[in-house]
Order: structure tokens, then sequence, then C-alpha cells
């Protein structure tokens, strides 16, 4: 999900300058970017025009002039954070204030500075008064992040705490990514002995920073993924390249629930993809 594309109440009442800014982000959603982009500027002088002035939609419209191209490459940054910045001092935790977190998140991580986007993304909690959509979307960044510094274990606790909420909120294709990314990485290493993710989560204590930590993953949370995207990701079992069924394949042998394979396998004809077919041949 594109950052820009969650909209964020401003205010309650409806006044014009609302109801044109409304109007901006749906073009920006429909991809017609030139035309919010031209909107934006009169909506920035507006919003500080002594007869409409409001700080916060101020600060929505910078944010979303910084990420079409309206801001020197250079300045996109500084712009970032000055949104944050403000957004933090008028409405600290509303959804607004935690996607502009989430962008000047993704810029760090987008120029190499991880550490920068981890701390960044440290703003955004539940706890905070951050909505559970913003927060699941950080929580799915955060542990890509720490996948790609080899940080499995945290990384293998974010992402689940990440499809927790996307489930809760009934944001499928979210839920989906999310799930088979935990679940990519919970078969590499799998003890029965091994607490659940829930316990994990509820033990969890502050770190200093990353480090290289694995945590096997329990076969209980595996079956829970497995079945939760089976009935989804089997309607249909077409397309040339299914890494997805592939996984749940892989999970099926290495938790010994054959009936996952077996009902994959009873329906081969539809299989296009060549190295499923493969494995049904072997």
């Amino acid at each position: 999900m594109n950052h820009s594309e969650i909209m964020p109440g401003i205010e309650s009442e409806q006044n014009e300058l609302s109801i044109d800014l409304k109007f901006m982000l749906d073009l920006l959603s429909e991809g017609k970017t030139s035309d919010a982009l031209q909107l934006s500027g009169s909506l920035l002088e507006r919003s500080r025009s002594p007869s409409e002035r409001n700080h916060e939609i101020e600060a929505r419209v910078r944010l979303e002039r910084s990420l079409i191209g309206a801001v020197n490459e250079e300045e996109i940054g500084s712009e970032l954070r000055w949104c944050v910045d403000r957004l933090n001092a008028i409405s600290s935790g509303s959804s607004v204030h935690g996607l502009a977190l989430l962008n000047l998140a993704t810029w760090h991580a987008n120029r190499g500075e991880l550490m920068m986007s981890l701390a960044t993304h440290s703003g955004i909690s539940i706890n905070n008064g951050h909505p559970l959509d913003i927060n699941s979307l950080s929580r799915l960044e955060v542990g890509r992040i720490l996948r790609s510094m080899n940080d499995y274990g945290p990384a293998m606790r974010h992402l689940w705490s990440a499809r927790s909420g996307f489930i809760e909120l009934e944001m499928v294709p979210e839920s989906i990514t999310t799930s088979l990314e935990w679940l990519d990485l919970a078969l590499d290493d799998i003890n029965e002995d091994s607490p659940t993710m829930a316990s994990i989560i509820d033990d969890a204590k502050p770190r200093q920073g990353p480090g290289n930590t694995i945590t096997p993953s329990n076969p209980d949370d595996i079956a829970s993924v497995v079945e939760y995207l089976f009935p989804i990701l089997t309607q249909d079992l077409s397309g040339t390249s299914r890494v997805d069924i592939g996984l749940i394949i892989e999970a099926s042998e290495k938790i010994n629930r054959s009936v996952w394979r077996n009902a994959i396998e009873s329906r081969k004809k539809e299989i296009q993809d060549p190295s499923l077919l493969e494995e049904f041949q072997s």
C-alpha cells in the first residue's frame, strides 16, 4: 500500500478547505498526479491565508507535495522532517502524524539509512495514539528492514504484529503479503518446543539495537498461518510463478501436514508453475 493512499481525517467539520484537500487526495489515488500537483499549490496558499489558516492541512499538503515532485530532491528530507515536527506539535498520535513518520522512515530506508529509518518507525505506536493501520504498516516495514539486516527473530515478531493488525482490520491483500513473508522466514528453523509468536510478543523487551538473532518458529504458528492462507491462495492455482503455493507445500512437508500438499496435488492439472509440476512428478 502506498502511504499516501491513507486518508486520515483532518477535521470533523467539513469546511471548504478540507473538502478540497480530500479532492486532491482522490486525484492522487486515481493517478492524476499533475492535476493534484496543480491543485496543491492553491491549497497550500489557502491553508496559510488569514481567512482559511489551518496548520494541519498545511502540513498534509506539504507532505503530499514532497512525494509528488513539487519539492527539489535535495529538499525532500528536510520537508518531511518539517511535516513530522509540525504534526507532532499540533496533532501527535493522529493518522496524519503517523503518515508523516511513515514517509520519513521510508525516505531514510530508500537512502540506505536503515538505523535512522528504524528510529523514525519507533515513534509510531498504538500507545502513542496512532491508529492500527498506520501501526501495522510500520511494523511491516520494520520487519522487512530487520530481515535485510539478518535480524530474523525480531523481524518475525514485527511481521506477526503487522499481520495481526491487518487481519483485524480485514485488510486482506496486506494480510496475505505479511503472512507469506513471515512464513518464508519461519520455515527456515522450526522447533516444537519454541514459544509461540503470541508469547514472544507478550515477553518482548526493548533492545539497544539490531543484532543477528534467530528464533525457531513453533509449528502451531505455521499451521495457523497456512490455514489462513490456504483457502485464499488455492482458489486459483494458475500462474507460472506461484512461490506462495510452493511455501504451502514446503510447510506441509516440514510440519507433517500432508493434507495441504495432497489437496494441491489432486488439482495439479490446474497448475502452470513448472517448478511445482516438477515437485509433484518427483
